[in-house]
């Protein structure tokens, strides 16, 4: 049959409480504190304060620019040495991003063989011409997308010194993320386009090669000051701290503006405080709309005055509006008094309290892209996950809870709103190319496997863990992982000990078989017999990856009841999903029987149907087994 004989249990509804319970949350001061060290339990974290002047030229993408970087050492080690991250150079023919996109098996389109191609007038590149330890000039060197620099004294744990830089930049053509002269027109789009960096955590040094994967960041404070073309509207990252000498819809009501021009161009000046990077766009046709969430942010929405797109990005603000109260009720609140929504990049991708989304997109993918990238200012610019390692944490996790607030805010009404992820999943997991969710994400032997790997699989990881721990578990997981990991960079085990924690249940089981293997979940009804007036029924696991049970037995009569068997290594069992229904709870299937025996106190012949998994939560990847029917 295709479906089971209970229709497929809504996320939508069973988290619907969730979704719309308790009052719209008030925001906290942008001037929270950031945790940087706590000795009580080991934690710490570095910090770096940014302050750049810029000046750019828009006649040829070229830039110049001084860095006041503090850093403060809150690791317990002495650092001899540090890195910084120039991606630009990424955008150069021969580089490593240009290597791989050309002998990869299957090439991202929006890159091909496209940077090979690229003149000196078109290349992206970052050079820094001088480098200072508190006044002390430094040896550097550069290394493809990563500047490699020998301190001229060690910094102790605890200390803060300042490197003082100049360098130069040049915007290469738009081809991944970065970029001017995008597809739709947009003239900047400047994203990892400063010497930024590394992140030292307590693994060590993070200073991989850009080549065309996600980052892993510091957090800090940034003071920027761009000078650019009086005729050119900014967006992005900050607080704009001129709006008088601006304008460009960025004064208050009734405010006075005097800009102040020179040379032809405004200085923008704009602050960040607690952000991972600091991202911007730019193009003289952009029309600024602004709209005051209550007791909330202000967003901000930048787009082409363009007749054909107008229509639907004015239609997008109420939307999105929506969208950060679910998120906040959902997930916890944000802390920020402004978030942009930028018309910019290749596509869509997430930055410090802004995002840039191509606009030129029919409105239900216009508020899919929004409600996506917005949702990573929770899962990523807020948690501040290692996308290199663990991308599923970030991608996977923005997925589950964005497909649950377009199910609310577009009213889709979808059974299961994750479908899309089971499907992509399935796909990957029958292609012969997946490899397991601990790879790092440049290590990927097709692009697929990781596209798959990271959105689809990682958004099933959330789904399914509320299967096995309980929706409401689930929810509350989510909650107290933000609450308790936010601006801690959480690693894998972070969110299983809170999903322990929220349901007094084991779950390494299922943290390792999901993200560290590529097992897979088949269990079937194997067999069902009568036996002396009652039904014995026998259950198998074909799979490596043990799951718990649910079981719906359907009777002819109509009545229905359920079965639910535990792992052993769960130590424990989830409160019935189904509380108008009557459930047994079975003894626990430790995970090494291949069989799984149980009795039903009826004959079989009253029994229309038994099935496992009723809400389809659960990965199967036989589902033709889940469900036996009788005449």
């Amino acid at each position: 049959m295709n479906r089971p004989i209970l229709s497929i249990i809504s996320l939508a509804m069973l988290l619907s409480a969730c979704s719309s319970s308790g009052t719209t949350i008030k925001q906290e001061p942008q001037q929270q504190p950031l945790v940087t060290t706590n000795s009580a339990c080991g934690y710490w974290q570095q910090h770096v304060d940014y302050k750049m002047t810029i000046d750019f030229d828009v006649t040829n993408y070229r830039y110049s620019g001084v860095q006041k970087l503090v850093y403060t050492n809150n690791s317990p080690d002495v650092l001899n040495k540090v890195f910084y991250h120039l991606y630009f150079n990424a955008f150069q023919p021969g580089s490593e991003m240009d290597v791989r996109s050309r002998t990869i098996a299957d090439p991202d389109s929006r890159v091909g063989n496209r940077i090979s191609k690229l003149g000196p007038d078109e290349i992206g590149y970052l050079k820094v011409s001088s480098l200072k330890q508190n006044g002390k000039p430094l040896m550097h060197e550069t290394a493809g997308t990563v500047l490699e620099v020998i301190l001229a004294k060690p910094i102790q744990p605890g200390e803060s010194v300042t490197f003082d830089m100049e360098f130069t930049g040049q915007v290469p053509l738009q081809i991944r993320r970065s970029g001017r002269n995008n597809s739709e027109g947009v003239a900047l789009s400047m994203t990892q386009w400063y010497p930024k960096m590394a992140e030292y955590d307590f693994e060590g040094w993070h200073a991989h090669p850009y080549i065309g994967r996600e980052f892993h960041q510091v957090w800090g404070d940034f003071d920027v000051k761009l000078s650019i073309d009086k005729d050119y509207v900014v967006g992005g990252t900050g607080y704009l701290q001129n709006p008088q000498e601006i304008g460009h819809g960025y004064e208050a009501k009734g405010m006075r503006v005097s800009k102040k021009v020179k040379n032809g161009k405004l200085t923008w000046h704009f602050v960040a405080p607690q952000v991972m990077d600091f991202a911007w766009a730019a193009d003289p046709a952009y029309i600024h709309d602004k709209l005051q969430v209550e007791n909330g942010p202000m967003l901000h929405f930048l787009y082409k005055n363009n007749p054909n797109i107008t229509d639907s990005w004015k239609k997008l603000q109420p939307k999105a509006v929506e969208a950060l109260n679910f998120f906040n009720r959902n997930i916890g609140p944000y802390p920020y008094d402004q978030y942009s929504v930028i018309q910019g990049g290749d596509g869509g991708m997430e930055y410090a309290m802004c995002t840039l989304v191509t606009g030129q997109r029919s409105f239900p993918s216009l508020v899919g892209v929004t409600v996506h990238e917005m949702a990573h200012s929770w899962f990523q610019h807020l948690l501040g996950t290692n996308e290199s390692k663990h991308e599923w944490m970030d991608e996977g996790f923005t997925s589950f809870i964005s497909a649950l607030c377009e199910n609310a805010i577009m009213d889709q009404k979808k059974e299961n709103p994750f479908m899309s992820d089971y499907s992509g999943y399935f796909h990957l997991a029958s292609s012969g190319v997946e490899q397991p969710q601990s790879t790092q994400a440049d290590r990927y032997e097709r692009n697929m496997a990781y596209g798959l790997s990271a959105y689809s699989k990682g958004a099933v990881f959330l789904s399914q863990l509320g299967y096995v721990i309980g929706q409401d578990k689930l929810m509350e997981t989510i909650r107290k992982y933000f609450n308790d990991f936010k601006f801690k960079h959480p690693t894998p085990n972070d969110i299983k000990r809170t999903a322990e924690k929220v349901s007094n249940l084991e779950l390494d089981w299922y943290l390792t078989d999901w993200t560290q293997t590529t097992n897979t979940i088949d269990y079937g009804v194997k067999d069902v017999k009568d036996n002396n007036n009652v039904t014995k029924v026998t259950l198998e696991r074909i799979g490596l990856m043990p799951m718990p049970q649910d079981i719906l037995v359907v009777y002819k009569d109509g009545s229905q009841e359920t079965f639910y068997t535990a792992l052993r290594m769960m130590r424990g069992e989830k409160d019935n999903p189904y509380p108008s229904m009557n459930r047994t709870v079975l003894p626990d299937w430790p995970w090494a029987f291949p069989t799984y025996e149980f009795t039903i106190d009826r004959p079989k012949s009253s029994i229309r149907a038994i099935v496992l998994d009723p809400s389809g939560l659960m990965a199967d990847v036989n589902r033709s087994n889940n469900v036996v029917e009788f005449n």
